[in-house]
């Protein structure tokens, strides 16, 4: 009879995902997992076969989440280009406000362009913020360029704020996007 789970999946997945973002993709050992969770090594093998595989898993777990606070940001915000401001803003937050911790988090991002699986998986997530934004510009002419502009826009305003690192980047972000849209408007 196999022994009772200690931890669930998901508390061990929040587990890794809080090693890799605060040591970064490489530091998630089996050993550096097993430290973190009481859990034995042999117990982590059994669980994820390898180191590559307890990473994905861990990393799916957190586009679970990003997929779920994106549906749930997209509901409640105003079909409008100011909800579209709202929903990107929100989408923020979970920078934080240290550049350096950024920086960090695009390593995360660097696994989820090796791997087909979660680089599919971002894909898809691309695409239903698209559609979300696309709602929020439904009446006007070629909602769906803009909401990919407005996303581009987004990226890059993250970058840049990345690099001056002015003020919150929940403010940095919504001041960038006003901008684009007052941009846009006058086009």
């Amino acid at each position: 009879m196999p022994r009772r789970r200690t931890l669930s999946d998901e508390q061990l997945l929040a587990m890794v995902l809080a090693l890799i973002h605060a040591e970064g993709p490489d530091a998630a050992t089996f050993a550096a997992v097993a430290k973190a969770s009481g859990l034995s090594g042999s117990t982590l093998v059994q669980r994820f076969a390898t180191k590559a595989a307890m990473l994905r898993a861990a990393l799916l777990y957190a586009w679970d989440g990003l997929d779920a606070e994106t549906t749930r940001l997209a509901e409640s915000v105003p079909k409008t280009p100011e909800g579209a401001i709202a929903l990107l803003v929100g989408l923020s937050l979970d920078y934080g406000d240290n550049a350096a911790a950024y920086g960090e988090g695009l390593l995360v991002l660097r696994e989820d362009f090796r791997d087909p699986v979660l680089r599919a998986r971002g894909a898809t997530w691309g695409k239903a913020l698209t559609v979300a934004i696309v709602r929020c510009f439904g009446s006007t002419t070629a909602p769906e360029s803009i909401a990919r502009l407005m996303l581009s826009q987004w990226q890059g305003s993250l970058t840049w704020w990345g690099f001056g690192a002015d003020g919150p980047v929940d403010a940095y972000v919504e001041r960038e996007l006003r901008r684009f849209l007052a941009a846009v408007a006058r086009i």
